[in-house]
């Protein structure tokens, strides 16, 4: 009967469990947070030791559930990707490593890849999928950090490593995405979702920052049978790797301490769930067994404790966004990993109810740092009371309303103001950026505590931040030196260029090529002097009544002239003469388009902004007005390549582009 309800017990958990692992691997609302599938799986583990009893679809045999993910053909593994045996304990570590070396590198929150090589180049990169097989995305593969296209090595090479995107893009892509449905839970989960993107979206691979961790050589023709000497071989091939350290049993205590220091002190931007240790002697560890599908020698995963606190809640504080307005936690302060954590993220009013958040002052929390990094409400009693709703908006004032997503169901709250302040982010992230007033240190999610906060409500009041000391320095995040730096970086963008000052104002089809021309052909004063009188912009070349009418209906707009004028009250704007139309340069008369990496240049925009200062133009597609594609991949068989084909115009290579016009490295 014991074991009866034993097996029951285990049937319960085993659904439970795998219902949050398809989850979390496919890009679905989380159903557990981390602290609560450890437990459960540590109870499930326990109670199978106790009775002997493995049902077939137990966590516990799996390699991890079935990544669906990815558009290419599902395709055997050359090699098997088995998963390791995980432990919370040291002991237990040091245990298995006995009297041999070992090395020890993070274990990265991410997609498993793994890239095969043959003569020289990349010919298969695969998920990992179930560890038997997995799906083809080699289509991806050039979008990649990470992943060389070709190697110095002809052999048959095969590596596995992690692709992640880290904590400032995923937050940064979740900032832009104003669908909610669209958001995603975890930089893991925006993982698998920007590799499931099909060859038309491929672009935005790269755009999001995916990057490949080489973390072993599964397979290499030559002889090597040293771990460490592996990894350094791949890093010569251009390989990046994740860090490692050289250890033994005896010494893995103090190593894993100094590692854990570094993930507990904020200093690790890639997310990570655990340390893996592994032999050094590679033939060593090829020969253990397979239980279940964990191979026994090839390693271990060191998963940390998630120490959980007891706190109050105080007030739900609603932070307003460009999508909707976000509830966060902030509670009675408690010490997490070695710091004082007040506040943690509660995502939506679904995620609320689930919790079971009540009235402030009253609900009790349990509080980890996930990963210990990222506070989080694991648990809540809220002690038969309700949370309340705000019925305003905290920014505008205006009316809130619940929206329901219809592809996960998760109820979010939003403003109905379509101004509302909270919803110019996007318009205050491009003010401040490089190609605009070049503000350093406001990243949008500065941007929008200080909208919270009210110090920011429009674009002047970004030369105004330095009356917010006292506000700012309160922030968590914040302090002395960082408010200094981003007031000096303030003060420092006063002295803007006026086409830069045009292309940050984000008037309808007007960009930085328009602000650039606007200023070539008027000058700081004319253009000035044109908004004034109402005067259109026609006699640009190629400008046309389109783009000249959505400058004047911009400026005719009381609102935007009254800020605009005591926008340029805060600036230094350089007075700048008209372009004279017979000026010269030896790319004068030119159109280019430039496509792909670039290596002699610092980015692309220093090689457009080079063309234009040669009197050149910078296309963004090939046409017959083009002269010349500059692609430092010729033999690519992209769509502009094929075009340029087609039309007979010359492909050049940095290189021959800046033998033939000059540049960087030209004489």
């Amino acid at each position: 009967m014991q074991n009866e309800n034993a097996k029951q017990r285990m049937e319960a958990l085993v659904r439970k469990l795998n219902e949050a692992s398809d989850a979390y691997y496919n890009d679905k609302d989380e159903i557990l947070s981390n602290y609560e599938w450890d437990a459960l799986f540590d109870e499930l583990s326990a109670l199978e030791q106790e009775t002997g009893i493995v049902l077939p679809d137990s966590p516990t045999r799996k390699t991890g559930a079935e990544e669906s993910f990815g558009n290419g053909a599902r395709e055997a593994h050359e090699y098997p990707a088995l998963s390791l045996a995980k432990s919370k304990d040291v002991g237990v570590l040091q245990k298995w490593a006995g009297d041999r070396p070992i090395w020890l590198s993070w274990k990265l929150d991410g997609i498993t890849l793994v890239a095969t090589y043959d003569n020289g180049k990349l010919s298969r990169l695969m998920t990992r999928g179930n560890g038997v097989t997995g799906t083809n995305i080699t289509y991806l593969a050039k979008h990649i950090r990470g992943v060389p296209l070709t190697v110095a090595e002809t052999g048959h090479l095969v590596v596995r490593g992690e692709a992640t995107i880290s904590y400032p893009a995923f937050e940064a892509l979740n900032e832009r995405t104003e669908n909610d449905d669209e958001k995603y839970a975890n930089p893991r989960n925006l993982v698998a979702g920007t590799l499931a993107l099909d060859e038309d979206r491929a672009a935005e691979v790269a755009e999001r920052g995916v990057c490949l961790n080489a973390f072993t050589l599964v397979h290499t023709d030559r002889k090597i049978v040293s771990w460490g000497k592996r990894m350094a071989f791949l890093r010569e091939l251009g390989f990046i790797t994740v860090d490692s350290e050289a250890c033994t049993a005896e010494t893995l205590p103090d190593v894993i301490g100094k590692w854990t220091e570094r993930v507990r002190s904020g200093a690790m931007e890639i997310p990570v769930d655990g340390l893996v240790i592994c032999f050094d002697d590679t033939e060593y560890a090829a020969t253990g067994s397979v239980t279940g599908h964990h191979a026994t020698n090839a390693g271990m995963a060191f998963k940390w404790q998630d120490t959980a606190a007891d706190t109050v809640l105080d007030h739900v504080e609603w932070s307003c966004a460009a999508a909707s307005i976000t509830p966060v936690a902030v509670f009675a302060p408690v010490r997490l990993e070695g710091t004082d954590v007040r506040r943690a993220s509660l995502c939506n009013l679904t995620e609320m109810k689930r919790l079971g958040i009540g009235a402030d002052s009253v609900t009790k929390l349990k509080v980890i740092k996930s990963n210990m990094i990222i506070p989080k409400v694991i648990a809540a009693d809220g002690c038969g009371t309700a949370f309340s709703v705000p019925e305003t908006c905290p920014v505008c004032g205006a009316p809130t309303f619940i929206r329901t997503g219809s592809g996960t169901g998760s109820e979010t709250l939003h403003c109905s103001n379509p101004d509302c302040t909270a919803k110019n982010i996007r318009k205050f992230e491009r003010f401040v950026s490089r190609q605009c007033m070049d503000i350093d240190g406001l990243s949008i999610e500065t941007i929008s505590k200080f909208i919270n906060a009210g110090v920011i409500s429009d674009f002047v009041s970004f030369y105004h931040i330095a009356g917010h000391r006292d506000t700012i320095e309160q922030m968590d995040g914040f302090g002395p030196k960082s408010f200094q730096n981003i007031v000096a970086a303030v003060e420092k963008s006063r002295d803007a260029h006026p086409a830069n000052l045009i292309n940050a104002l984000s008037i309808p089809k007007i960009g930085l090529d328009a602000g650039k021309r606007l200023i070539a052909k008027f000058g700081t004063a004319g253009f000035l002097e044109h908004l004034e009188k109402g005067e259109g912009f026609e006699a640009i070349d190629g400008f046309g009544a389109e783009r000249s009418n959505s400058i004047l209906t911009w400026y005719a707009d009381a609102r935007n002239r009254e800020m605009f004028l005591r926008l340029i009250g805060e600036l230094r704007l350089k007075e700048l003469d008209p372009v004279s139309e017979d000026a010269g340069g030896r790319l004068k008369g030119l159109t280019f388009c430039i496509t792909g990496d670039v290596h002699l240049f610092k980015n692309r925009d220093a090689f457009k902004a080079y063309v234009e200062s040669q009197g050149g133009k910078v296309s963004g597609s090939v046409s017959s007005k083009t002269a010349f594609l500059v692609n430092n991949d010729a033999a690519s068989t992209s769509s502009k390549n094929k075009k340029a084909a087609e039309l007979g115009i010359p492909i050049l290579t940095e290189e021959e582009f800046t033998a033939r016009f000059g540049g960087p490295g030209s004489e």
